[in-house]
């Protein structure tokens, strides 16, 4: 059981207790216990979308073509977030997406299925962070850049 746990909490971020229960929850079942914590994260997430976002990054990607870049902004609550790893992770994660998908704002990029998962959607990604870190983000703006788009 341990072994699972560790596992569990390594993957999904979540806290030792929610990842006891989950497992305990769905049987010993990994991906029920995952979709579990998954669902409790967004749970968490919605409670704290109403909360002020005053933080967050500026993130920059250039595809290795040096062809198509994007410049995202996304907020969050405290500096204290917006330098954690898995913070700048979904910065980089979402301008990827822009660079490929060149969504038209930030309603469509959030609707979008993501790249890596296509069972999932960007905006769900977010969410996710929101559940593992305790606060609220969001995707504030981007431009998509193309060589020769004008």
């Amino acid at each position: 059981m341990m072994d699972k746990i560790k596992k569990l909490r390594d993957k999904t971020g979540a806290g030792v207790m929610d990842v006891k229960k989950a497992l305990e929850e769905a049987k010993g079942d990994m991906k029920k216990a995952e979709v579990i914590i998954r669902k409790k994260g967004l749970v968490r997430a919605v409670k704290k979308s109403d909360r002020e976002v005053k933080s967050g990054l500026v993130y920059s990607y250039v595809h290795q073509t040096g062809k198509v870049g994007a410049l995202i902004e996304i907020a969050c609550e405290t500096d204290f977030v917006a330098k954690n790893d898995q913070f700048v992770n979904l910065c980089k994660e979402v301008a990827m997406q822009v660079a490929s998908m060149n969504p038209k704002n930030v309603k469509e990029l959030e609707a979008q299925s993501y790249i890596r998962d296509s069972g999932k959607k960007v905006g769900e990604l977010v969410k996710e962070l929101v559940g593992k870190t305790g606060e609220n983000m969001r995707i504030v703006r981007f431009t998509r850049y193309e060589l020769g788009e004008i």
